[in-house]
């Protein structure tokens, strides 16, 4: 949907497809609420959303993308990064940014006792591929604008 007037970002609707990841993958991401801000006012060019987390939810399997830039800001409650092999509290106010190509896997997960949500930031880049360091797990940004997923022996999911 595309509008022209401002909107209380939680009066977007939430996602309501937990992943796109392929089983066994996406059940890993329960507890994990997205509302498309960018997609909710037709941006192209690069995404925004307001991501909530249950506790002990992940916001994704740990991952790097090749060509797409991500930042991400925490606006309420506490979550734990993990960027490569070192972990570092964030709250309120914390923000990070991901280069792409830095081949540092990184996720976000709730070990708090309450929710937490964020804003993430990404650009769209075209042919934008993703590895997974931890799991048997590759995906490809495809023109139709949905992510293919595949063993890293090149099967398909």
């Amino acid at each position: 949907m595309t509008t022209n007037k401002p909107i209380a970002a939680k009066a977007i609707v939430a996602n309501q497809q937990a992943s796109v990841y392929p089983e066994p993958f996406a059940q890993k991401v329960q507890g994990r609420m997205k509302r498309k801000l960018g997609h909710y006012f037709g941006l192209s060019n690069f995404g925004v959303n307001l991501t909530t987390l249950k506790p002990n939810a992940i916001s994704a399997l740990k991952h790097y993308h090749l060509t797409q830039d991500e930042f991400i800001y925490v606006i309420s409650g506490e979550l734990t990064l993990i960027y490569g092999n070192e972990k570092y509290r964030l709250s309120e106010g914390d923000c990070f940014g991901f280069k792409c190509g830095d081949k540092i896997g990184h996720q976000l997960i709730n070990e708090s006792h309450r929710e937490a949500s964020y804003l993430e930031i990404g650009d769209r880049s075209a042919n934008d591929k993703v590895e997974y360091p931890d799991d048997d797990l590759r995906a490809e940004f495809q023109k139709n604008g949905q992510w293919q997923f595949k063993h890293k022996d090149g099967r398909p999911y």
